[in-house]
Formats: structure tokens, sequence, C-alpha cells
């Protein structure tokens, strides 16, 4: 073992929820080839209650499974980011960590934030500076504090460096390094399950899959789209106007599932061309992405993932915190405007659509800049111990 892994504490590495899974998983990887680097320790607050699901994707990522469990579930988001608190401390009290690394805007993001900064143990922000300028977004909230309370923020685009800037957030503790979601990305996307094997599982016919026009996906699982009766059933609608377009496949995330039976608007899924999945696994998801004639959705992440697919994304919201993929990736807001969201999805089948560029430094690496940078800023610098593969 180096002198640095001996006389530094462990890296606690912090996840909460899904989104979390992608952009950590690099992350442990390259931690534990950079020998200068201490031991990683990953810390799971159970923000993320579905235990199967949460074990699937774990394997999908080759992410080795949390070597603490907080099992905090689900709640609203005050009494969830309480107990995550509560509960992370006597954790942090006896890791006494080098440093506490974590990823994201969910609420475990920040509640793990708080305590470490409250104890002195300094605050590794990874995916920092991403604003919507939307208060009304819970993530947003997450998003703004904890990078107040970073000690050392990573970046994904340069957007981001200009929001923290702006927000009095000191240069010297800012780092553009790329996106660790597209290494994650472009690491497993040759293990892509084929949509028609997704299909299959679920009982549909091979046909959806929609011939020449190909298929759309559609995942929606923000509160301003789906819990409300008046904007679920515009987007529906919308949806179902879409789907006479072409063949949509929905992963339904189970919020939207609730909400859709609570509101009594099962019946205008039941006359629309929409195969409608339970929530899929990584590697599902990434095969249905990638041969997407369109995807419509309300999530960050698969902005992202999208535009490192060059698959054309309409974004159901008014506003991104992902500006990037807008400017040079393959995203379009069309919010639940049905006009707009229909002459787009019209482009796309005529011309193909929007394809964009991969932005600057998403090039698989991110995770392995990180470590190299992590390392210096700990005292510790040294060579990787090993290659990472894309």
């Amino acid at each position: 073992m180096s002198a640095g892994r001996r006389s530094l504490g462990p890296l606690a590495c912090v996840v909460g929820a899904r989104p979390n899974y992608m952009k950590m998983a690099p992350l442990v990887r390259a931690f534990g080839a950079h020998a200068g680097l201490p031991k990683v320790v990953l810390v799971h607050t159970g923000q993320h209650y579905d235990v199967a699901m949460n074990e699937r994707l774990f394997a999908d990522l080759d992410l080795p499974a949390p070597d603490v469990n907080l099992e905090v579930g689900s709640a609203s988001h005050a009494v969830q980011t309480a107990e995550v608190m509560r509960r992370f401390e006597p954790e942090l009290d006896r890791l006494s960590p080098s440093c506490v690394v974590v990823v994201g805007d969910v609420n475990s993001t920040l509640a793990c934030s708080l305590v470490a900064a409250k104890k002195g143990t300094r605050v590794v922000h990874v995916e920092a500076g991403l604003r919507s300028f939307d208060r009304t977004m819970p993530e947003e909230i997450n998003r703004i504090l904890t990078d107040q309370l970073a000690d050392l923020l990573y970046t994904t685009e340069l957007a981001a460096d200009a929001n923290l800037a702006r927000e009095g957030v000191p240069r010297e503790r800012i780092r553009f390094v790329g996106n660790v979601m597209i290494d994650s990305l472009l690491r497993h996307r040759s293990r892509a399950i084929p949509p028609e094997v997704t299909l299959a599982r679920d009982g549909h016919a091979m046909d959806f899959l929609g011939g020449a026009s190909g298929f759309g996906v559609v995942t929606l699982h923000r509160p301003s789209n789906v819990d409300a009766a008046e904007p679920l059933r515009d987007a529906l609608n919308m949806l179902s106007d879409i789907s006479q377009r072409l063949p949509l496949i929905w992963p339904m995330h189970p919020r939207a599932k609730a909400s859709i039976e609570r509101h009594g608007l099962s019946a205008k899924l039941a006359s629309a061309r929409i195969a409608v999945l339970p929530p899929q696994g990584y590697l599902e998801m990434l095969g249905l992405l990638g041969q997407a004639r369109v995807v419509l959705t309300d999530s960050g992440g698969i902005q992202e993932e999208t535009t490192a697919l060059a698959v054309p994304c309409l974004t159901m919201r008014d506003n991104t915190e992902r500006p990037v993929t807008v400017e040079q990736g393959t995203n379009t807001l069309v919010g639940r405007d049905r006009a707009r969201a229909l002459a787009c999805v019209d482009e796309i089948l005529r011309t193909g659509g929007k394809r964009g560029r991969r932005p600057e430094l998403w090039d698989g690496h991110a995770a392995e800049r990180i470590a190299t940078d992590l390392a210096a800023w700990l005292g510790v610098p040294a060579a990787p111990r090993e290659t990472i593969r894309a």
C-alpha cells in the first residue's frame, strides 16, 4: 500500500438514487486505479428504495456493492433530507474520511454535504454548477446549496463554470473535467440490450418497433409534468398525437404510473400507440435510447445521453440546466406544446433531425481526470496504477 493510502482517511463516495449510479461507477473505478488515492468507501443512503432495481443497476454498471447502506427510503423532501443527515453523521464520525465525494443533485447530495461541511470534512462535488434558474425544482435548490458548501467543484460544461463564478465560488476551486455519465455510456454501450429483447420480455410484439418510421422513447417523472391532472393530461394528449407518427416505448416511472391511475387517465394510454414497460435497467435503456428515432423526456441525464448518442431529444420542460445539449447537442426544449413537438417530430422523420456534436471532454475519460486532480489536491499525486478502459 502506498504512503498516500496509509496516511489519508478514505474517500467517502455517496450515492442515493438512480442518476447517481451512472456517475459514481466510473469514479470508483478511476479512484481504485490511482495509486496515490486512499481507498473508497461507498455509502448508499437508500434514497432509491427499490431493492431489485437497485441491485440490477449496480450489476449493469459494474459498481461494487455499497460498504454502508443507510436505508433511508421514501419520504417528503424535508423528512428524507433530515433522515439522511441523521444517519450519515455517525458514519462520517466512524470513517473520518479525507473528503466526501457527492455527485449530481438529489436530496442525498445536499444532505451529506451539509453534514460534512458542519463537521469540517472537505466536500467534493462532481457535476457542479448546472443551473436551470427555476427554483420550483427541488434539484435546483440542492445544486445551489451543495455548490456553496463544496471545497472542490468538477464541472461538465463551461456554462457551469460561469454559473459558479457568478455565484461567488472562487475560481481555484473549479475544474472543468467533462462528463462522468458519458464515461459510463461509452464504457457499456457495446453491452446494450437490443430493443426487441426488451420488448419481448414484457410481452410486446416485434412489429411495435415501427418498421420504416422506427420508434420513439418516452421518460417522464418530474412533478411539473406528472403530479397534477391538467399538465399530465396535456402530456398524455401530446404523446398520443406523436404516437400516430411513430410508436412510442415508455418505461414508466412509478410516480407517473401512480398519477395516471389516480387521475383516471389510463384510457388515454390505451387508445395510443404506446408500449408501456416497467422501469428498465441501465443496459436496456441504453439499447432503447441508442436505436430510437426520437426521445421525449424531462430527465436531465437523458438529455446528455441522447446528445452523446446523436439521437434527437425533445425535452418536455421549458428550461434545462444542461444548455450545452441544446447549443451543441441534439436537444430541443418543447415543454408540453403539442404543435411545437409535432412539428419537431415531423422534421425528425423527414430529415433525421438535430444531430449536433459531442461536447468538449465528453470523451469517456472524465473520471480519470478527476482522479488525477483529486490526488494532487489531497497532496498525493501519483500515476494511475492501470489504464481505465473507455
